[in-house]
Order: C-alpha cells, then sequence, then structure tokens
C-alpha cells in the first residue's frame, strides 16, 4: 500500500507528472473559456438561440423515437424485417424530398441556372458516398459487439455484420449535421418558415431512432444502451443548427453542399447495409411493404410541411 502510494506521488510530483497536470488545467482553462464565450454568443443572437432550442427539440425526438425498444421485449424476425425496411423507405424520401431537393433549391440561389447547382449537388453525393465507402473499409469494428461469443467459423460474418450496423448508425449520425444545418439556415435567414423545416426534421427522426435502436439490440445491446445511442446520433444536430445559422450570411454555399454530401452517404447506407439487413432473415416481402410504407409516409410529411 504505502509502496504504490509512494508511486502514485513520484508520478503527480515528477517532472512528467506536473507538465500532464500543468497541460490538462490549461486545456481545461480553455475549454471553459470557449464554452463562457459561445453561451454569450448564443445568448446575444435570437437567431441563434432558436436554432439551439429547435435542433435540441429534433434530437430530443430522435430519443424520443428510440423508447418503444424498451416496452418490446423480443421483436420477431419479421417485425424487425418490416421495421428496417420503414426505416429505409424514411431514409430513402428524405434523401429525395428533405435533402436533394432542397439541395438544388439552395444551390440556384446562390449559382442560377440549372447546370451549375446539378453538378455541385451531383459531386456532393457522390463525395458523400464514396465518404461513407472508405469509412466502411477503415472503420474498426472488433470491439463493438456486445453478446454472446461466437466461434471462429462465425466471427468473420459476425464482423462484417457488426461494421455494417454500425456503419448505418454513423450514416444516421453524419445526415443529422446537415438537417441540423437546414434548421440552423432557416432559423438564420427566414424564421417565420423555419418551423415548419425543424418540425419536419424532428418528425423523421422520430422512425430513425427506432431504427437504430433495433439495430442495436439485434447485436447484443441491451435497450437502455440501444436508447442512449440512439439519443446520441440526435446531438449532432445542435452542431450543425449553431453552424447553420452562424454560417448563413458568410458562407451560403455549405449549405447546398452538405445536404447533398448527407444525400450521398444516406443512399449508400441504404442500398449497401439496410436494406440487405432487412433481408437478412428471409423476409423480404415484409421489408419491401415496410419500404413502401415508409417511403410514402415521409414524402407526404415533407410535401405538407415544406
Amino acid at each position: 500500500m504505502n509502496t504504490a502510494l509512494f508511486t502514485l506521488r513520484k508520478h503527480i510530483h515528477g517532472p512528467t507528472g506536473m507538465r500532464r497536470l500543468i497541460g490538462l488545467g490549461i486545456t481545461a482553462s480553455g475549454l471553459v473559456i470557449l464554452l463562457i464565450n459561445g453561451l454569450q454568443a448564443i445568448g446575444a443572437s435570437p437567431a441563434l438561440s432558436a436554432a439551439l432550442m429547435a435542433t435540441l427539440g429534433t434530437a430530443i425526438a430522435t430519443g424520443a423515437g428510440a423508447l418503444p425498444v424498451m416496452v418490446m421485449g423480443q421483436v420477431t424476425a419479421r417485425s424487425n424485417a418490416m421495421m428496417l425496411g420503414f426505416g429505409a423507405g424514411v431514409m430513402l424520401a428524405a434523401t429525395a424530398f428533405s435533402l436533394i431537393v432542397p439541395g438544388v433549391a439552395a444551390a440556384r440561389g446562390i449559382w442560377g441556372g440549372n447546370v451549375i447547382p446539378v453538378m455541385a449537388i451531383g459531386l456532393s453525393v457522390l463525395a458523400g458516398g464514396i465518404g461513407l465507402m472508405l469509412m466502411d473499409r477503415l472503420l474498426p469494428h472488433s470491439h463493438f459487439t456486445s453478446g454472446p461469443v461466437v466461434t471462429h467459423a462465425g466471427a468473420a460474418a459476425l464482423a462484417r455484420r457488426v461494421r455494417g450496423l454500425w456503419m448505418f448508425v454513423i450514416a444516421i449520425a453524419l445526415h443529422n449535421l446537415p438537417e441540423g444545418l437546414a434548421v440552423g439556415v432557416s432559423y438564420g435567414s427566414s424564421p417565420a418558415t423555419a418551423l415548419p423545416v425543424a418540425v419536419g426534421i424532428g418528425i423523421q427522426n422520430i422512425p430513425e431512432g427506432l431504427v437504430v435502436a433495433l439495430a442495436l439490440v439485434s447485436l447484443g445491446y441491451r435497450t437502455g444502451q440501444a436508447t442512449l445511442v440512439a439519443f446520441a446520433t440526435g446531438l449532432i444536430e445542435p452542431v450543425g443548427g449553431l453552424l447553420g445559422a452562424g454560417l448563413v450570411v458568410s458562407s451560403p454555399m455549405w449549405l447546398p453542399l452538405g445536404l447533398g454530401m448527407a444525400a450521398g452517404a444516406m443512399l449508400y447506407a441504404v442500398s449497401h447495409e439496410v436494406i440487405p439487413e432487412s433481408h437478412r432473415d428471409s423476409h423480404e416481402s415484409s421489408a419491401t411493404s415496410g419500404l413502401l410504407f415508409g417511403f410514402v409516409v415521409m414524402m407526404a410529411l415533407d410535401i405538407s410541411l415544406g
């Protein structure tokens, strides 16, 4: 005991330990100063305050969507396929109506005409999809598993599935950034029309939160853990909201480019992971029915609220 205490004191009071403590103190002080300045800037700007409150609401909607897994118990393979298909349909409709169409409209407002806006959005879509493809190849995944230990024969298949599902979770989180950006830009440029945008994105986030939670539960995560991760994917939206409201005047071109990249990431995730995962247990008809229903529901919401 005395030896351990002596070693600890030596580590703290030695040159290396003191440098670490000083470095941590400087870092903590800097973060506190940045936080204070950031809160003051948000409080002084009605647009930033409104964007933050709205995107916090959309983030809460993501967590609320995941809550049903707390009481659903064991989900049948058919129900899981249908809900994953529903999520895929929601994501496809959101890609078209919440990301690409507004992205093209925003690009036309910046550059005019059709050629440059379409090229800009098209290249952004490709960039988003290719970026997620590279992430799929590079993403470490062996430590994401949380469930029974599998044999060596099944380890490779499980690893591919874990990597794919976590890539899907990351895609949801990444696409929330430009969605928050869209809300922030709306409050920064036209507060009168910003509420429908925030409401539409919040409604869209509800099934997305459920799909994320279901995907994690299927890997063996506890329902509480899955719900927290689903809620965490939505916490990126307030970051996008503050960025959007703050940059709308100085850098408006980032909105269409961000929307296009999010669309590409969504398309890749849906095609490469969500749809194959929904067909994994041979319930293709249920998955396809869910996809069609999810697409129509999200399309109706986007059109009615847009």
